[in-house]
């Protein structure tokens, strides 16, 4: 079994393994096509049948797992009279995102963005059904469709302080056409950030790969437009930070 598929069924077992039980097929297609807008739609309309309670279903770990990561990243940041723009990229019905929002002190503007309609629209009821109360009444939550391959089009050149891919990037590198999004979707997420900025990913995939696929494809006429690090989380997760080094304009 690939080892994506393998870590989120053991994560998420009781979701998961009843659904691929049922629909085998989509063992296949998750497999495959993880880029794909129909699979995730599909995945989370199937995931949800049936339940009678909504249940989040977050990749590898939840929010405990990183709030040391996150938390001082944005109070790292310069105090402001506007709240931090928060990008959780890919969320999926994740509590990453409302976790951040519930508990950060500092006032923050957290979008929650999935390509999956149905993802986003089983978060906007749960929001709805029982919303968290924010440590800092001016922070704003929302969930929106948005396709991680044309942030340009939702967001302009250094506009966000956080952007979060817990598994994201995963899942295009490991579908079959999905290699070359995931290039596009690094980049724009770099133009996004503002200079004082970070972009944190969440992954399973061992940094002897993952650095190098990151310093070749955070690249631009053969200018390196950030720094990175890595710092494990767990025992078999890693988190690669990425800081602009510069302002890169859209295209």
């Amino acid at each position: 079994m690939h080892p994506f598929l393998r870590s989120l069924i053991l994560k998420n077992r009781g979701l998961v393994t009843e659904c691929l039980r049922r629909r085998s097929s989509l063992t296949s297609e998750l497999f495959e096509n993880m880029d794909k807008k129909a699979t995730w739609d599909r995945f989370y309309a199937e995931t949800n049948r049936d339940r009678k309670d909504f249940e989040n279903f977050d990749w590898f770990f939840g929010f405990s797992s990183v709030r040391d990561i996150i938390l001082p990243l944005l109070q790292a940041n310069t105090p402001s009279d506007q709240p931090l723009r928060v990008l959780d990229l890919g969320c999926g019905t994740s509590a990453l995102g409302p976790s951040i929002y519930r508990h950060c002190p500092l006032p923050v503007h957290i979008t929650c963005a999935d390509i999956s309609p149905v993802a986003v629209q089983l978060m906007q009821a749960h929001a709805r059904a029982s919303t968290p109360e924010p440590l800092s009444p001016s922070s704003r939550l929302e969930f929106i469709e948005l396709d991680c391959t044309r942030l340009h089009e939702h967001y302009r050149s250094s506009s966000v302080d956080l952007i979060v891919d817990k598994g994201t990037i995963d899942a295009l590198l490991r579908s079959r056409d999905g290699k070359e999004k995931a290039g596009l979707m690094l980049r724009q997420c770099l133009g996004a950030l503002r200079r004082s900025g970070s972009m944190v990913q969440f992954s399973d995939e061992d940094p002897d790969a993952r650095l190098l696929w990151l310093e070749t494809e955070a690249q631009e006429r053969g200018v390196m437009l950030a720094d990175i690090g890595v710092q494990d989380v767990g025992e078999t997760y890693y988190c690669y930070h990425l800081s602009p080094r510069s302002v890169i304009e859209q295209r």
